[in-house]
């Protein structure tokens, strides 16, 4: 009897795209949030963030929009540059999946190959732009107007336009936070790559022989109930929160927002820091340079960002519309989409109102980045966000390169992994935005 031919289907890889989320998972629960089934069946050979992020479809539109748009032939930089842009920023976080995708992607667009040795051998207009990568990456709440005026006044040589310093600040912020992402998920590098691309102390892929088992199958009768318990726990805080109408004074509010500020610095993240490969080290300058605990106590430290002083509605969109317009609409919409995105699902409740444990989340990681919104009750953080789960949003936020399968397992035990991969994007978004907001605030300041 003939065989009729069959129409083939993709196999996914053996580790599939995530170190951290089983390729099946990814597929079941994709099927669930009614993702596009040519997203879902290009796990063996589609871009790995794509595949991921394909669990949120809307939000993975205006995420490629931005992504396109940033790497369109037209703008103020050329395209090579660009890449070669988001190399140094990727390098930061010793992120090597998008090291040498960019590294290709530059060639591919005509980039001088002696470039790709090192920083040293880039042109020095591009070699001054390392002081601005390093703060925006680690510390941007150190950015200054000087930091601008070095490379952009007259004097400067060679000089930076500002329509080309707005683009170039996108692309290491865009970079920065997605490194963030990366990380945070365990996206293990495409097929094409090969392990030695990832540094071994810190890829994600080799911390593990094995994928892990999806987090439902054969549980231990008392984890599964304490995990279960977990979530009602949360579901009747945040109806507590909702609830409340309790006000605040204004001093004490600033209160409750040093209080959590000071008690995330006791959130510890493992920093130990081990040698670099060449093919990270070469486009990182001052490698010691890290994140360090914001503090505004003490004679050198910078006072708290307050939102109300500068906002992305109120004063970043305005300044970036003038000077890039098409991306402010772009980066507005996404910021827009990540806030509002939810599905009134919560493990394994629906109809649930996150809309409270959203805001934590956003808050909390603008307020590990010293920025305070005067109209929240930091109480909020406390009693919404577990200890594992501010362990690994501050890791993925500010030491991404040392987020562990670990940390991934360890917060909410009974959610999705589609609900985890939502708080990665919540995490690199905000992350962007506070980045974004210290290096427009400093342009603003420069411009006036």
């Amino acid at each position: 009897m003939k065989e009729e031919s069959a129409v083939e289907v993709p196999q996914p890889l053996p580790s599939g795209p995530s170190a951290f989320i089983p390729a099946q998972v990814i597929l079941d629960e994709g099927a669930r949030q009614e993702v596009m089934t040519d997203t879902l069946l290009s796990v063996s050979h589609a871009d790995h963030i794509a595949t991921i992020m394909g669990l949120h479809p809307a939000y993975l539109g205006c995420f490629l929009r931005t992504q396109n748009a940033l790497l369109q032939p037209d703008g103020p930089l050329p395209l090579p540059w660009r890449h070669y842009i988001i190399i140094m920023a990727s390098a930061r976080h010793q992120c090597s999946y998008l090291v040498k995708l960019h590294s290709s992607a530059f060639q591919l667009a005509g980039g001088d190959e002696s470039w790709l040795r090192g920083l040293h051998c880039a042109p020095p207009k591009i070699q001054r732009l390392q002081t601005l990568n390093k703060l925006l990456a680690h510390r941007p709440w150190l950015i200054t107007q000087e930091h601008i005026q070095e490379l952009v006044c007259p004097g400067a040589d060679p000089r930076w336009s500002l329509a080309e310093l707005i683009q170039a600040v996108v692309l290491m912020s865009h970079a920065h936070s997605l490194a963030s992402f990366i990380w945070g998920c365990g996206i293990h590098p495409e097929p094409d790559s090969t392990a030695k691309q990832h540094p071994p102390s810190a890829s994600p892929a080799e911390r593990l022989a094995q994928p892990p088992p999806p987090q439902r199958e054969d549980p231990n009768r008392q984890e599964w109930t304490e995990a279960v318990n977990e979530v009602q726990l949360l579901m009747e805080k945040m109806m507590l929160v909702q609830q409340q109408e309790e006000e605040f004074t204004p001093e004490e509010m600033v209160t409750r927002f040093e209080r959590e500020r000071t008690e995330s610095i006791l959130e510890p993240a493992e920093v130990v820091r081990a040698a670099l490969p060449d093919s990270i080290s070469r486009f990182v300058q001052d490698p010691d340079f890290i994140y360090q605990d914001f503090s505004p106590r003490g004679e050198q430290s910078p006072p708290t960002m307050r939102a109300q002083d500068y906002s992305w509605e109120d004063h970043g969109f305005s300044l970036m519309n003038r000077l890039y317009g098409e991306m402010a609409q772009l980066l507005d919409e996404k910021f827009q989409v990540v806030c509002a995105l939810t599905y009134h699902t919560m493990a394994m409740h629906t109809h649930v109102d996150t809309s409270t444990l959203r805001k934590a989340l956003w808050n909390y990681i603008h307020c590990i980045y010293g920025i305070r919104h005067d109209d929240y009750d930091y109480g909020e953080v406390n009693q919404l966000l577990e200890r594992s789960l501010k362990v690994f949003v501050k890791t993925a936020a500010c030491h991404p390169e040392k987020t562990t399968l670990r940390m991934y397992s360890s917060f909410w035990r009974q959610f999705l992994h589609s609900e985890k991969v939502h708080v990665n994007l919540l995490l690199m978004e905000a992350r962007l935005q506070a980045a974004l907001l210290y290096a427009l605030r400093a342009i603003t300041r420069y411009m006036t």
